[in-house]
């Protein structure tokens, strides 16, 4: 999926040390998508990352443009997969 960072996004990944590789698994090898319960526009991608001891990576992005636009990146630790 081709996508871009939004400034706070881009902002936020270097502050959290997250990698751009890992955002583009997160979109391409999701185990769970979400929508926004917020905003419609928005959809939740969530994948654990191996580096990270499989920490959970929620990426927030808006797929209503293109290409898609990722508002925001974090780690989630108030999600568990199994």
């Amino acid at each position: 999926m081709l996508f871009v960072l939004t400034e706070h996004a881009q902002k936020r990944c270097a502050r959290r040390g997250i990698k751009l590789e890992w955002i583009r698994s997160a979109l391409d090898n999701a185990v769970e998508i979400m929508d926004d319960c917020q905003d419609p526009d928005l959809t939740h991608a969530l994948w654990p990352v191996p580096e990270r001891e499989f920490r959970v990576l929620r990426v927030t992005y808006n797929e209503t443009v293109e290409p898609v636009a990722v508002v925001t990146a974090f780690f989630d630790n108030k999600v568990k997969i199994t």
